[in-house]
């Protein structure tokens, strides 16, 4: 579906040093000292468990002050950098389109109370399969996907959501910057197949599809499983009175019995999964209301029609339960040719979680104590670009594997072990950072000496009912609530 395409070494090399040399453009402030800190995340032989430790590296010529100064006092040209990523060449499928994938992940930090700007982060099985909220900084990452059986991504942005903002709204223009820098960079030309979105089901699909209706893309979401669209309405019966219908038949996802007949049936062997079987329908919309996200929508709310996919699999390679999976495209006809290539692109969408993983627990991305979370967004950022550096040397480093790992070829090698010969790449590619002066350190506070300037304690922000707008109306809780249909 999704292939990388070829790349010459010499061009590969070319394009590696472009971007360093870009790269270190976008450090305004003390970037010497910011770009010998992502060399020595990069060259290092182990996983990154603190700052203080990368400045030891060879490749970071100054001392640790150096590098906390330029993570706190430092500048970043975060559009220059964000151009520069989209510059870099992008995986494509099979017809030539671009798939994107975005989500939210968490930079935990339950017990920094003079961090502002942390809100509850929604975690998963940190008790006995408990899903509680934590204190942190959740950042939005949109990424592009690669086929194949590695863990490859192209990070191409992460944006921190403040306490307060509308994750729908945020992601909204963050996926349309994205796309316009795709596009500026000649990625993307008039005539070229949609770019596709592909997200989870904590992202309101038809909205996200009526916010970016104006770009060449098309977005598929995964939707819960007690969900309820609407078939388009009937036409009108003449000599009928009344007002015209705007939705047809109830389509509920827990009960077979409305279903009705699929208009595709794809059924496919895998080799994870077994026997996939996809239904899908066309023409399914949801029926809005001034509520949540609408509640700001002026005027008549509009229909926004796609298909609905039903993917069934015999097994799941962790051998827990099969449950059905439900998608919704914003093609209101597509095809059995788009429903194959759909699905199978909404499983290419879980590689952003090994990306997640690889900037977590190799490059170190959580392991920093910031307290600032200014920094924190710095020190993203230079994650960001090594990780593009990692992909740009796919082709150039040679598989220095441990004598307990099996041989991989050159286009299978993992982020991790790319990143293992990196520092003999590092070696010819040099570094455009000058040499750094001689300097002492300062005195700091006198010791035994208290702190009169204690740091400023933050709150964790609360999503409660004083934080609705003062339009939203308070209705009185119904004695008779509708119950959740799941069939």
């Amino acid at each position: 579906m999704i292939s990388v395409p070829d790349v010459d070494p010499g061009d590969a090399f070319g394009r590696l040093a472009g971007f360093r040399a870009e790269f270190h453009r976008c450090l305004t402030a003390r970037g010497d000292a910011l770009f010998e800190l992502a060399d020595a995340m990069l060259c290092g032989d182990t996983p990154v468990r603190s700052l203080a430790e990368l400045s030891l590296a060879g490749q970071h010529r100054r001392g640790h002050g150096a590098m906390y100064a330029g993570l706190n006092r430092g500048r970043i040209d975060v559009d220059r950098l964000r151009t520069a990523l989209a510059a870099v060449p992008v995986p494509r499928a099979a017809d030539g389109r671009i798939v994107l994938a975005v989500d939210v992940t968490c930079w935990l930090r339950p017990e920094a109370h003079t961090s502002p700007g942390r809100v509850l982060c929604h975690t998963y099985g940190r008790a006995k399969d408990a899903h509680i909220g934590v204190p942190g900084w959740p950042y939005s990452v949109v990424v592009a996907l690669e086929t194949g059986r590695h863990s490859w991504t192209a990070p191409l942005d992460a944006r921190r959501l403040a306490p307060g903002d509308d994750a729908a709204t945020i992601t909204a223009g963050q996926l349309r910057d994205v796309v316009q820098r795709l596009i500026s960079a000649g990625q993307w030309q008039p005539g070229e197949p949609d770019i596709w979105i592909v997200a989870d089901a904590g992202y309101d699909g038809p909205r996200l599809a009526l916010l970016l209706r104006d770009l060449p893309v098309k977005v598929l979401v995964r939707m819960r499983s007690d969900r309820v669209l609407r078939r388009p309405a009937p036409p009108r019966e003449p000599g009928t009175m009344g007002r015209t219908k705007r939705h047809g038949d109830e389509f509920i996802f827990g009960d077979p019995a409305s279903w009705g007949t699929p208009d595709t049936t794809i059924t496919t062997d895998t080799r994870l999964y077994g026997t996939a079987t996809v239904l899908a329908w066309q023409r399914l919309h949801p029926r809005l209301t001034h509520r949540t996200a609408w509640i700001g929508h002026a005027g008549v709310l509009p229909v926004i029609e796609g298909t609905v996919i039903l993917l069934r699999v015999e097994r799941l390679p962790s051998g827990a339960t099969a449950k059905p999976v439900w998608l919704w495209a914003s093609i209101a006809d597509a095809d059995n040719n788009t429903v194959n290539v759909l699905w199978q692109a909404f499983l290419r969408r879980f590689d952003i979680e090994h990306t997640f993983r690889m900037l977590k627990q190799t490059l170190g991305w959580t392991s920093p104590k910031l307290r600032d979370p200014a920094a924190a967004d710095r020190w993203t950022w230079l994650l960001l670009a090594a990780y593009t550096q990692l992909r740009l040397a796919r082709t150039l480093v040679a598989d220095l594997r441990r004598p307990w790992e099996r041989p991989a070829p050159p286009q299978r090698l993992t982020p991790a072990r790319v990143r293992r010969g990196f520092r003999h790449l590092h070696a010819q590619a040099g570094t455009p950072t000058r040499a750094p002066k001689p300097a002492r350190p300062g005195p700091g506070r006198p010791s035994g000496r208290r702190n009169t300037r204690p740091a400023t304690r933050h709150d964790v922000h609360i999503v409660t009912r004083n934080d609705r707008p003062k339009s939203t109306p308070r209705k009185k809780p119904s004695t008779t609530p509708r119950p959740r249909r799941t069939g």
